[in-house]
């Protein structure tokens, strides 16, 4: 082969592999499961795209009712990034929420979708900063329980190659509120996680009260339905019915390594 034909031929072969990385680097890969199939329904009617994570905005409490997103394990990186200031979300039909009824409330801007979940990219993880993926958090509850739990997700979608998550403040009952535009404080947050392991379904949910507490995760850990009977939202309705009921009444804890 002349040397001018190799040449030319190795030089596509590394601008390929360059191609590759870069898309890899770029994109991450969200899951072996199909995202929007196992979106919940949404009660407000007003489900929102982003790019790295969906919510279903709730007006009447200027929060989510739920953010969703795959969590990969090759997503969780340590690359620190300048905290952005917190915007208000354009997609949300009346604008989300100022972050500026946080002020002197007594509560932190918590995230649902946490940045921390997101440093796979500066673009990434300047969107979880959209005050649509906020909501009242008490400071201990934020860097206490909630943290621990954020944490141990984490855990498991790098053990068990990715997790998707759904969460957020159960948003019924009479709450308090806060700010101009009266923000609802949830009295307890919930997080579901789903996992597909051998081609079987694994679910796990918590509940938690908006309190921070030393108690171990595990005894935090409820039923899917419990969750649904509390905020009226339907997590996993394209599932098969048999499957859907057997993980959502399912409590038990043992598959997942605490």
């Amino acid at each position: 082969m002349p040397i001018f034909i190799l040449f030319i031929f190795l030089e596509l072969i590394v601008s390929s592999c360059k191609n590759k990385k870069e898309i890899k680097e770029n994109n991450p890969i969200y899951s072996k499961i199909d995202f929007n199939f196992l979106l919940p329904l949404s009660k407000t009617g007003q489900i929102i795209h982003h790019k790295y994570y969906t919510l279903s905005y709730s007006e009447k409490d200027e929060q989510a009712e739920w953010v969703a997103y795959w969590l990969n394990r090759k997503d969780i990186v340590y690359i620190k990034y300048k905290r952005p200031h917190f915007v208000n979300d354009p997609m949300v039909e009346e604008e989300s929420a100022n972050w500026k009824n946080y002020i002197s409330s007594g509560y932190e801007r918590g995230h649902l979708c946490p940045a921390g979940d997101r440093k796979f990219s500066k673009e990434a993880f300047e969107e979880t900063f959209y005050t649509s993926n906020i909501a009242p958090q008490k400071s201990n509850f934020n860097g206490g329980i909630w943290n621990r739990l954020e944490q141990k997700a984490r855990y498991w979608a790098k053990k068990y190659d990715g997790l998707y998550v759904v969460t957020g403040g159960v948003l019924s009952g009479k709450l308090k509120h806060i700010g101009r535009e009266k923000v609802t404080v949830p009295d307890f947050f919930y997080k579901v996680l789903l996992n597909k392991r051998n081609d079987r379904y694994q679910a796990i949910a918590f509940l938690i009260p908006h309190q921070d507490s030393d108690r171990p995760l595990y005894e935090f850990v409820v039923s899917i339905d419990e969750i649904e009977e509390l905020t009226g939202i339907d997590f996993f309705s394209k599932l098969s019915d048999a499957i859907e009921d057997k993980l959502e009444s399912n409590q038990n804890y043992n598959e997942w390594c605490f």
